[in-house]
C-alpha cells in the first residue's frame, strides 16, 4: 500500500524547484518566497472570540475542543491575543520547526507568541493546509527556528520569510485537496478501525486476566459468594484474606547516597538515568527507601497512572512509594503481581483510594491496602492461573502489536500520498 502513490501518473513536463528538500516540480507551477505569497499579521483586542490553538497532529483547533492535559496556562486577560481569520496561516513559533502549524478554519484568537500569515488569493485554504503542515515545508520551519536543546527553538518572520514555498495553479490546488480529502479520509477511517481492534483487544485481555483470578479457569467449578463487592463469586474451593495478612509494607530508609534510583512505570521497575535530567529528580537521595530484588514496589500515589511490578534490582525508590514483600506460603508472587497489575488497570483500588482527585491525587493509603481483600487459589492453581495468561498475553499482544504495525504504514502512506501531491510527484488534475 506504501507504494500507491506510484500508481497515479506523472505531469508531462518538470523543471528545478528552487525548494529545500524538493527536486522537481511540474514545469508550469511556480516557487516564490514566502512573503511574496503571504503578509504577517497581528491584529489584538479581540477578547470576545474563540481561544484557539494549534497542536502538532491536529493543527489550528478550537482550544475548548482539546482534551489532553495542557502544559502552559492561558492568560486570563486575552486582550493581546491576535486575531485569526478563517484561511490564516498560523505557526506556533516554539514548535513549528515540530510541525505544530497550521491553516485555520476558524475565527478566532490565538497566542501573542504566534505568527499569523494572511495568505491572501494566492492559496487555496485547503491545498495550503496539507502543502504547509508536510515535511517539506516543516525542514524550512527547523532550519530557520533559532534556539538551544531539542525542546523548543524560536521561529521568526525575518527568518523564514524567505524561504521558498511551491505554488501550483488555483484550480490544480483545488483538485489536489479535494483529492487529499477523499483519501486521506479513507486512509483515518482505517487508521481509526486498528485502533478500535487495539481498544477491543486490551479489553478482552483485562476482562480474561478478571475472570482468571477471580473465577479461576474451570468454568464449571461450583462458586460461593465472595462477600467482597469487587470480587463477586468464587470457587467453592478459594479463600479470600486481606492484604495484611498476606503481605508486609517495608520502609528502610537508604540514609546516604550511591545506589541505582529505581523507577516504577507502566512498562515495570526500571533504573532512573539521572545524567538525562528526564523526569522528577530530587536533589538528594539519602531519604529514598531500599528496595531489594524481590521486593513489590508501587505507585500507591496515583491510582490512574501509577503502577506496580516486582524488582529486579537492588537500588532506591521514592520515600512516597510503598515498597512491600509476600509474606504468605500461600499465594504465589506472580499471581500477586497480576492480582496488583489488575487492580491499577481496571481501576480496582481506585473506589479504595483517597485524595483530592480533581488535582490528580488519587492514593492508596496504608489502612485502605492493608484492609484489602484479595481472592485465593490453591497455590497449584495459581500457577496454572499464571501460565494460562501469560499464553493468552502473548497471543494478545502479538494481535496488538500487528494492528500497530499496519497503523505505522497506514500513517507512513498517508504521508507519502500527501507529499507526492502537494509536490506534484503525481498528477490528480
Amino acid at each position: 500500500m506504501t507504494n500507491a502513490p506510484n500508481t497515479l501518473p506523472n505531469y508531462e513536463k518538470y523543471k528545478e524547484s528552487g525548494v529545500i528538500g524538493v527536486s522537481d516540480i511540474p514545469a508550469h507551477w511556480k516557487s516564490v518566497p514566502l512573503c511574496t505569497v503571504s503578509k504577517i499579521k497581528s491584529v489584538a483586542n479581540c477578547p470576545h472570540k474563540d481561544l484557539l490553538s494549534v497542536y502538532l497532529n491536529k493543527g489550528v483547533v478550537k482550544f475548548s475542543d482539546v482534551d489532553e492535559k495542557r502544559t502552559n496556562a492561558t492568560s486570563i486577560d486575552l486582550s493581546s491575543y491576535q486575531s485569526v481569520s478563517p484561511g490564516d496561516f498560523v505557526l506556533n513559533n516554539q514548535q513549528a520547526w515540530r510541525g505544530s502549524v497550521g491553516v485555520s478554519t476558524y475565527e478566532g484568537i490565538v497566542s501573542p507568541a504566534y505568527i499569523i500569515l494572511s495568505l491572501g488569493r494566492s492559496y487555496h485554504p485547503t491545498y495550503a493546509n496539507y502543502l504547509f503542515r508536510d515535511q517539506i515545508m516543516v525542514g524550512q520551519y527547523l532550519v530557520n527556528s533559532k534556539g538551544v536543546g531539542t525542546i523548543q527553538r524560536n521561529l521568526y518572520w525575518h527568518h523564514l520569510k524567505r524561504a521558498n514555498t511551491i505554488l501550483p495553479p488555483y484550480n490544480e490546488q483545488e483538485a489536489i485537496a479535494n483529492f487529499l480529502d477523499e483519501k486521506t479520509a479513507q486512509i483515518d477511517q482505517a487508521i481509526e478501525l486498528k485502533e478500535k481492534q487495539i481498544a477491543l483487544l486490551q479489553e478482552r485481555k483485562q476482562i480474561l486476566i478478571q475472570n482468571a483470578v477471580t473465577r479461576g479457569l474451570n468454568p464449571n467449578a461450583p462458586m460461593k459468594e465472595s462477600g467482597v463487592d469487587w470480587i463477586g463469586k468464587i470457587p467453592i474451593h478459594w479463600s479470600v484474606k486481606k492484604l495484611k495478612y498476606v503481605t508486609e509494607i517495608v520502609k528502610r530508609i537508604i540514609g546516604h547516597e550511591g545506589p541505582d534510583v529505581l523507577s516504577i512505570t507502566q512498562q515495570g521497575i526500571k533504573i532512573k538515568d539521572i545524567e538525562s535530567g528526564e523526569g522528577q529528580l530530587a536533589s538528594n537521595y539519602s531519604g529514598y527507601q531500599i528496595v531489594e530484588v524481590g521486593d513489590f514496589a508501587m505507585n500507591h500515589m496515583d491510582l490512574i497512572t501509577g503502577y506496580v511490578d516486582i524488582s529486579k534490582y537492588y537500588g532506591v525508590t521514592s520515600p512516597d512509594y510503598r515498597v512491600f514483600r509476600n509474606k504468605s506460603d500461600e499465594i504465589d508472587d506472580s499471581y500477586l503481581l497480576t492480582l496488583f497489575q489488575m487492580g491499577y488497570k481496571l481501576k480496582t483500588f481506585f473506589k479504595y483510594g483517597r485524595g483530592v482527585h480533581s488535582e490528580g491525587r488519587w492514593r492508596f493509603p496504608a489502612d485502605s491496602f492493608n484492609e484489602f481483600y484479595i481472592p485465593i487459589p490453591p497455590t497449584e492453581e495459581q500457577g496454572e492461573i499464571v501460565e494460562a495468561l501469560m499464553i493468552e498475553d502473548g497471543k494478545t499482544n502479538s494481535a496488538i502489536e500487528a494492528n500497530k504495525q499496519q497503523i505505522h504504514k497506514l500513517r507512513e502512506y498517508k504521508a507519502s500520498l500527501i507529499n507526492s501531491a502537494v509536490t506534484g510527484k503525481i498528477k490528480v488534475v
